[in-house]
């Protein structure tokens, strides 16, 4: 049953991402009157904190983070606030949380605290009667370090929550390029038909970021890029690139073409993935510590992946995916490349043909470039002349008008109405987190340890040699 939700609960509502992406993004959403009228939205964490303390707390979070044009008159949305600090480790407090909550005729709630949090606070809300009737509860990344962990929080939730109410975030799915990528597939009959291993010669998934880890770095050291990046992000951009025209764009038909391509996903095998560690460098010009520095000890964590995967079905026999991730790289892009193959045969003697490529960009430009080849302009005495030339689509440009919106306001407002489409299923988290598992285990049983890099470099030689030996370079 469907339902929107009149008020919602937000854990963990004085942190980071609460700051950054969450209060910013239900302001916007209330300035365009997007949100319920009747919706209420009640903050907790530990930190004491009165109402009228909460809602100065939002308004400075709002005005650094949210552009002044966007905010209109704050008034209306901080009287919409309220707050109640917990201790969510115990389950004294929960009670008062549901007094201040009050009558409601249906309850979304949104976890933005530690996995390890999730199960205590599970069971404080159903103790609090929190759980029963119109619920549905929405999870912040990351779910558990490996299938075990994954499993017991699943399990934690499911034990309060069935499935179609439960809402696991991965913020890459809320922004405009990856859901367009859908919309370029499936809405052209341009690209579908040529979707596949006759005319694609590879794929290639970048999510490069030009910072260290900074104020994350214990749970960077105990986490990694494989599990921070690629078991997430990467394996979502993945299978939306490789999955099979579903049925409807209904959250189900959807998600079931999602597994399909996580479950045919080979096994890395041995040569087919390269790691790395960042070391002192210049990054933008400014000079840059080494990660080993920073951690202030020595740790064998990767700060950089590369693999390259093959989805083992009719549709993708042949076509590698070349996937890497880094910390401390020159620039700040996630793109997707689909590399077209050659043309059969050229009819223009001595003209160099390019095989087409198509760069999906996602951040921090949302934008399609097409490469097509041209005729040169000029009368030609001594053969045509043939050069590549990008078909460019920036997304703002043909959109005016149009918002351009943090990911965090598709997701939350899909929460409070209940649309499921742009979550993770449960059975999608544990595939990934399976042929993750694997990764690691092969790197532990063939001694594998991180190459080191210089920051403000493309990673280490090792992820060049993984893509060269194919004739491959990356689209840097």
């Amino acid at each position: 049953m469907s339902f929107t939700s009149d008020r919602l609960l937000l854990f963990g509502a004085t942190g980071d991402l609460a700051q950054r992406m969450l209060l910013p993004s239900l302001c916007a959403l209330n300035v365009e009157e997007l949100l319920p009228p009747n919706l209420q939205i009640l903050g907790t964490a530990r930190a004491p904190m009165s109402d009228g303390e909460f809602r100065n707390f939002a308004r400075s979070a709002i005005e650094k983070y949210l552009p002044a044009h966007r905010r209109g008159q704050m008034a209306d949305f901080l009287n919409r606030l309220s707050y109640q600090p917990i201790d969510a480790t115990t389950i004294e407090g929960y009670d008062k949380l549901a007094e201040q909550i009050g009558e409601r005729e249906s309850l979304s709630i949104f976890l933005s605290t530690g996995p390890s949090l999730f199960p205590p606070t599970i069971k404080g809300l159903q103790s609090a009667g929190l759980t029963d009737g119109d619920v549905r509860i929405g999870l912040e990344k990351p779910l558990g370090v490996d299938l075990e962990s994954s499993r017991e929080i699943n399990d934690a939730v499911g034990a309060a929550f069935p499935e179609e109410r439960i809402y696991r975030i991965d913020h890459y799915l809320g922004k405009e390029t990856v859901q367009n990528l859908l919309a370029l597939r499936f809405a052209n009959i341009l690209f579908e038909p040529i979707w596949n291993a006759r005319y694609i010669e590879h794929i290639q998934i970048t999510v490069a970021e030009t910072v260290g880890v900074d104020e994350r770095m214990d749970f960077y050291d105990q986490t990694g890029a494989l599990r921070d990046m690629v078991q997430n992000h990467m394996l979502q951009l993945l299978s939306l690139v490789a999955m099979e025209p579903p049925t409807s764009f209904d959250a189900g038909a959807v998600h079931d073409e999602k597994v399909k391509v996580l479950r045919a996903l080979r096994p890395i095998g041995r040569g087919e993935s390269a790691t790395g560690q960042y070391g002192a460098g210049t990054v933008a010009g400014d000079p840059v510590s080494g990660f080993l520095k920073e951690l202030d000890k020595d740790s064998d964590t990767e700060t950089f992946v590369a693999l390259k995967a093959h989805v083992d079905n009719w549709r993708w026999a042949g076509v590698p995916f070349y996937l890497r991730t880094g910390k401390r790289l020159p620039e700040r892009v996630t793109e997707i490349v689909v590399q077209f193959r050659c043309i059969p045969h050229s009819i223009f003697t001595g003209a160099n043909t390019v095989p087409n490529r198509l760069v999906i960009g996602i951040q921090p430009e949302e934008n399609i470039t097409l490469s097509l080849m041209a005729k040169v302009p000029g009368l030609d005495r001594d053969g045509i002349s043939l050069r590549r030339v990008p078909l460019e689509i920036a997304i703002p440009d043909p959109f005016t008008g149009q918002v351009q919106r943090i990911a965090y306001e598709r997701l939350l407002l899909d929460l409070i109405e209940g649309n499921r489409t742009l979550f993770v299923r449960r059975d999608e988290v544990e595939a990934q987190w399976e042929w993750i598992d694997a990764i690691r285990a092969s790197w532990q049983q063939a001694g594998q340890a991180p190459e080191p890099y210089d920051a403000g470099t493309w990673g280490p030689e090792g992820a060049a040699r993984l893509v060269a030996r194919d004739g491959v370079s990356w689209n840097d």
